[in-house]
Parts: structure tokens; C-alpha cells; sequence
């Protein structure tokens, strides 16, 4: 034990002793400095640094011997290798938990690739029947029974497309192929798949965004406008109108759709894009998941589309898409 004490002391033995080595030099060029004073001074300093030694000894043993008898563990104090220098065993200490926690998150990390992996191709399975059952849908002769089925239909539809597009955003600007696009005819495609809802609850569009073409992703721009159409559908109050129309504004094009629903309460606005927000003042409203609008400015960052709201309580709601400029994209995207 005394042998591992002295090898983590070396380096105060080898400063004392060249101390002393040193005021002997100094005795030995200097004739005025007496060399017999020189010797009882080195003779008292070092009886003091060997007491010191011998109360350190005593005081530490106790730390090297439990570093024998501990076993390993996460304290950089629990390595049984004494007879090691004491860097060496706290380095091993240290290392082989770093490496175990790093086996074991590269392990969670496959295990959970594995499972959103088995989450899409599930998605996508599911798919097929929900197509089929469309299908099935159209046949009933019975009107009403039908809008009440495409409803729910369409619930399920959309509540699938939400989760795929959630499990695809953490890998979006590889997904990307940026292309001009037509918003126009995007927007009829999406005002088309809620068609059912809307005649459910007698909404009516007025569309004013006459040839407008835009840089951007035609899927991940869909998926955008389908969360804001959502929305507005759901919120809009029965029998009401959705206007959407286009501007341009200091070389950008904007894209606003506003609705005549029951609008967002002021203290709400700066949370409504957060993950999981639904509401304070509707908190009862169980349908709502608060993902539509975090999912689409999420979706909307690597597109450089900025999405602003202006919103009063009990008078509606405008979202407003704001598209970069194309040379402004271009250079962001390193084209």
C-alpha cells in the first residue's frame, strides 16, 4: 500500500527534493551563504516534510484501501486495482460505464428506428382498407348514412396522414424536392378532400389566388395547407364561408386563409404552435390533438415559409403563409 501511496506522491517528493538540491547549489556558488546552515536547514526540512508525509499516509490509507474493496461502479472511487496509478484507475473507471451507456443507447436507438419503421409500413397498410372502404362508402344509397360515414371516414384518413408526416419530419430536408408549384390547383385538391365535412356542415370557400406559383415542395406544401384547412373547417362555425386568398408583398408571395369561427383568445397566440397546445378557454374540446399547427410550422421551417395568425375571440381566425424569394431560397438551399 505504502508503494502505491508513494507513486501518486511522486511529484511532491521529486519538488521537495529538488529544493533541497537547490539550496545546496546556491551554498555551493555563493561563499556568503555558510554551508553548515544551508545542511541544518535541509536537515529540519526534510524532518518536517517526513512527519507530513507519515500524517498524509495515514490519512489517505484509508481511501486506497476501499478503492480495493469496492466493486465497480459509476464512482470514479471504485476501481479494486490499488496497486495502478490512481489516474489510470479513475480513467478505466470512467471509460468502461461511458462505454456501456453508449452500447446501450445505440441499442434503444435501433430498438426505435425498428419500431417507427414498423409504425410506417403499418400506416401505409392500413392505407389499402381505408381506400377500399371509401370505395364502400360511395355505394350507400342511403345519403345521410354516407355523409356520416365519409365524416368519420375522413377523421381516420386524416388522423393517419397527421402520424405519417409526424414520423417522416425528423428526416424532411432529406424528403424535399424543392420545384415550382401551382397553389391553386394544390388548394383545390385539399378543399376537395374535405368536401364531404364542409357539406356536413354547409362551409362554402371563396378562392382568389389566381396564378400563383411558388418554390417549394408540392407534398410537404400540401400537408401545410391541409392543417390550416383543417382547422379552419373545424373551428369555422355552420353555414359559414372560408376566404383564401394571395398577395405579394415586398417580392414574397403570402398565401392567407381566414375563417369566421370562434377565433383564438389573445393569451393563447404565442402558444398555439407548441407541441400538444390546445386551448384554455376551450379546454373541454377532447377531439383536439394540438399537433395541425406544430406539425405545419415544423413542416414549413425548412421550406422557409414563415406562418403568422392574426385571430379575435368569437370573430375568427387568418393564417398567413409568407413564401421566401426565390432567389433568397436558392441561396439558403446552397443551389
Amino acid at each position: 500500500m505504502i508503494r502505491v501511496f508513494i507513486k501518486e506522491r511522486r511529484s511532491w517528493i521529486l519538488l521537495f527534493v529538488v529544493l533541497q538540491l537547490l539550496a545546496l547549489l546556491i551554498a555551493y556558488l555563493d561563499p556568503a551563504v555558510p554551508l553548515s546552515s544551508i545542511g541544518y536547514y535541509i536537515f529540519l526540512s526534510s524532518v518536517i516534510f517526513f512527519i507530513f508525509f507519515v500524517i498524509r499516509y495515514h490519512r489517505e490509507i484509508h481511501f486506497f484501501k476501499e478503492l480495493e474493496e469496492r466493486e465497480q461502479d459509476l464512482d470514479v472511487t471504485s476501481l479494486p486495482e490499488a496497486n495502478r496509478p490512481f489516474e489510470a484507475i479513475v480513467e478505466k473507471n470512467i471509460t468502461e460505464p461511458i462505454e456501456t451507456l453508449q452500447q446501450t443507447s445505440s441499442s434503444l436507438h435501433a430498438q426505435m428506428e425498428q419500431e417507427k419503421d414498423d409504425l410506417l409500413a403499418w400506416i401505409h397498410e392500413v392505407k389499402t382498407p381505408l381506400t377500399a372502404m371509401h370505395l364502400i362508402i360511395d355505394r350507400i344509397e342511403d345519403r345521410q348514412l354516407q355523409t356520416q360515414l365519409t365524416h368519420e371516414w375522413l377523421r381516420v384518413h386524416l388522423l393517419l396522414d397527421q402520424q405519417l408526416h409526424q414520423k417522416r419530419m425528423p428526416f424532411i430536408e432529406n424528403d424535399l424536392y424543392v420545384e415550382k408549384v401551382e397553389v391553386e390547383p394544390l388548394l383545390f385538391s385539399e378543399i376537395n378532400m374535405l368536401r364531404s365535412w364542409c357539406m356536413q356542415k354547409g362551409i362554402g370557400f371563396d378562392v382568389d389566388v389566381a396564378a400563383v406559383t411558388v418554390l417549394s415542395d408540392a407534398k410537404w406544401l400540401g400537408f401545410i395547407i391541409r392543417q390550416l384547412l383543417t382547422n379552419a373547417v373545424k373551428y369555422s362555425k355552420d353555414g359559414s364561408e372560408i376566404t383564401i386568398t394571395s398577395s405579394e408583398q415586398n417580392g414574397q408571395t403570402t398565401l392567407s386563409i381566414s375563417d369566421h369561427g370562434r377565433g383564438i383568445d389573445s393569451r393563447d397566440l404565442p402558444r398555439i404552435f407548441d407541441k400538444g397546445f390546445t386551448s384554455t378557454s376551450q379546454h373541454e374540446n377532447k377531439a383536439a390533438t394540438g399537433m395541425g399547427l406544430y406539425l405545419a410550422r415544423k413542416a414549413a421551417s425548412p421550406l422557409r415559409i414563415s406562418i403568422d395568425v392574426q385571430s379575435k375571440l368569437g370573430h375568427g381566425s387568418t393564417f398567413t403563409l409568407t413564401f421566401p424569394k426565390a432567389n433568397e431560397f436558392i441561396e439558403i438551399q446552397g443551389v
